[in-house]
């Protein structure tokens, strides 16, 4: 390698780590406040929010096989499941019976859960995607779906423990007529560099907390539903 090729790379490798000073040390510091809970609903002395995200991390420290399947006994076995599974689980964890909870309201209100079509099976409509985000949007608090980087007011409103849907409705037509790609996370407490929150989820092969809440919306399933439960 010649002298001149050795310089350039060093010129380069200055460069970037330059650019990275930069982004560093010059972007506006920015405090994105933890919403403050007080509720316990299984009286452990931890928060639900915390119970709630504790569950989702220890998903993926089991390293729960990714295994969509129905089971006439109701619950998965505890190293198999899918994306809605991290979800009921981690609330179970904080004390909340959320398919106890979605088989109610699918009893009240069977009209409004096109995924049922007006058969119940309790087996299966507390683990389907469809069935969760009309639970939520009835009974949850309804928040942004909007993502905007290094913005306090958008940002704010992204806290750990929410629960996040996403659904794949590029063609615009009904979720029966696509081959819709939908999938459910809970927000972690661990933010990027941009302030934007990781997601803890089951993707497949395993459950993950990674950096994929801009990703996922732009790359494979639009975000349709940003809630947080009435604790």
């Amino acid at each position: 390698m010649t002298l001149i090729k050795k310089l350039l790379i060093f010129l380069i490798i200055l460069i970037i780590l330059f650019l990275i000073y930069l982004k560093i040390n010059l972007e506006p510091k920015i405090i994105i406040t933890d919403i403050k809970i007080t509720s316990d609903k299984d009286n452990d002395w931890i928060p639900d929010n915390l119970d709630i995200v504790e569950w989702a991390r220890w998903e993926v420290k089991n390293k729960t096989n990714y295994k969509s399947w129905y089971y006439s006994w109701w619950f998965p076995p505890i190293n198999e499941g899918v994306c809605t599974d991290v979800v009921w689980r981690a609330l179970k964890n904080a004390g909340y019976d959320l398919k106890s909870m979605i088989d109610l309201d699918i009893k009240k209100y069977t009209w409004s859960y096109k995924r049922v079509w007006w058969k119940p099976d309790p087996n299966i409509d507390f683990r389907r995607v469809p069935n969760l985000q009309i639970y939520l949007e009835r009974n949850a608090i309804s928040l942004t779906i909007k993502i905007i980087p290094w913005d306090v007011k958008n940002l704010v409103e992204w806290q750990a423990w929410d629960i996040v849907i996403f659904w794949n409705h590029w063609n615009n037509k009904a979720w029966s007529q696509t081959k819709a790609l939908d999938h459910t996370a809970i927000i972690s407490d661990i933010r990027n560099i941009d302030w934007v929150p990781y997601i803890i989820h089951n993707s497949a092969p395993v459950p993950r907390e990674n950096d994929w809440l801009i990703y996922w919306n732009e790359n494979i399933s639009k975000i349709i539903g940003h809630y947080r439960l009435k604790y």
